[in-house]
């Protein structure tokens, strides 16, 4: 009789199950390896850089359209590379080529080298876009918790949303104190970093993967879109959600100046929408289950409330535009978990990257489309007039259940 509790006491001290420790494995490599891809301090004060150089602001804006384009086109070749050799390599090699542009910079700061710089991030970028999700997802799968993607992903951007405010914080410090060469040299540093942390990536994929030649790779993916409907409705979710309000928030700080706040505000303002976009990240996994309906719901709630906060000019309507940018945080996070739901492992990169591709182009589009309209009216109003194709979305996911973009998982 005695011997009963402690035997009862020992059953619950049983070691994790080794999935458990594999999926951990996977999650804080993942998270690391977010924080330290956004942890850059070059980010906040770039342009502070290139204009002691002496360019111009055509000059800058070139350096802009060149890393964009260098990113569309290798977009998809970077997926279909990622399928036919190695995930995991391609994580590695794109943080070095980022410290690469990045060094150059510093050391022979000239409109020559921040060109070849940004051709080198662009380069590094589309390396790592497809690569990482297809990683992820199947090792999940593997492990069986591919049910927790969506929540895994939340996690690991909101990681790199956390970066991206640490490096806000510490750029100006680490300028004052060392210049430029300290805070290039720092970002280097933490590219070096990034590429060693993805050595840990697990990726044990089947016999069959990696072996097939580039062409058959990219063959294989579109013809998987072409033959599943649920395929190309998910691929076109995927910009429709995440394109207008990643190029909105490059305009936030005119949105934020917009209200009368005194230029010093800005920052603080601007740091309540990135934490409005970081609750979404974190709560996307809550909506892992979400339909057609629910994420439908979920759009057009967002959309009223960007087009009410930004049309009230006022700092407090900022928190309605923050509680919009998390909820397309969130929304973004589940758009990519249905599009990794349905499809198959060997094109997982490759689409992905496909959709990658869509998000670039449809940016574009909207800075395009945001030009037109900030020129002749303010910028709420573009911010309005953007929470448009949201609205239509969410109309498209709530009607369309069957077939297309909204299709329930």
């Amino acid at each position: 009789m005695s011997e009963t509790p402690l035997r009862e006491g020992l059953m619950t001290l049983t070691p994790p199950r080794v999935s458990d420790v594999r999926v951990r494995r996977l999650t804080t490599t993942l998270y690391g390896y977010a924080f330290l891809e956004d942890f850059i301090l070059l980010y906040p004060v770039y342009a502070l850089l290139f204009s002691d150089a002496g360019l111009s602001v055509w000059q800058i804006s070139s350096l802009f359209a060149l890393w964009s384009v260098t990113g569309v086109l290798l977009e998809v070749p970077s997926g279909v590379w990622a399928d036919a050799v190695s995930r995991r390599l391609l994580l590695w090699l794109g943080p070095l080529f980022t410290a690469a542009g990045f060094a150059l910079w510093v050391l022979v700061p000239s409109y020559g080298a921040f060109a070849l710089g940004f051709v080198l991030w662009g380069v590094g970028g589309a390396l790592g876009s497809g690569a990482l999700e297809a990683l992820v997802y199947d090792e999940l799968e593997r492990l069986d918790a591919a049910g927790r993607y969506a929540r895994v992903m939340g996690r690991a951007r909101a990681a790199g949303l956390v970066a991206v405010m640490a490096a806000m914080g510490l750029a100006g410090p680490v300028l004052a104190w060392g210049g430029h060469a300290a805070v290039g040299g720092a970002s280097v540093v933490v590219c070096l970093l990034a590429a060693v942390l993805a050595l840990r990536f697990p990726e044990r994929r089947s016999s069959g993967d990696g072996q097939v030649g580039w062409t058959a790779t990219l063959r294989a993916g579109l013809a998987e879109a072409r033959a599943d409907r649920s395929v190309r409705g998910a691929l076109l979710l995927v910009p429709a959600v995440g394109a207008v309000w990643g190029a909105l928030d490059e305009y936030t700080p005119l949105l934020v100046r917009g209200t009368g706040v005194a230029d010093g505000t800005v920052p603080y303002l601007l740091l309540l929408i990135w934490a409005g976009a970081t609750a979404g990240s974190l709560l996307a996994g809550e909506g892992e289950r979400l339909g057609s309906g629910g994420l439908g719901v979920l759009l057009a709630g967002a959309g009223v409330a960007l087009a009410v906060g930004a049309a009230a000019g006022s700092p407090a309507g900022l928190l309605l535009v923050a509680f919009a940018f998390g909820g397309f945080q969130a929304a973004t996070v589940l758009a990519d978990a249905r599009l990794q739901r349905r499809i198959e492992d060997s094109g997982r990169a490759t689409l992905t990257s496909v959709a990658g591709l869509g998000t670039e182009l449809a940016t574009v589009a909207v800075y395009g489309g945001y030009a037109l309209i900030a020129s002749g009216y303010a910028h709420s109003t573009a911010f309005v007039v953007f929470a448009v194709p949201y609205l239509v979305t969410a109309v498209l996911l709530l009607a369309g259940k069957r077939g297309g973009p909204g299709r329930s998982a």
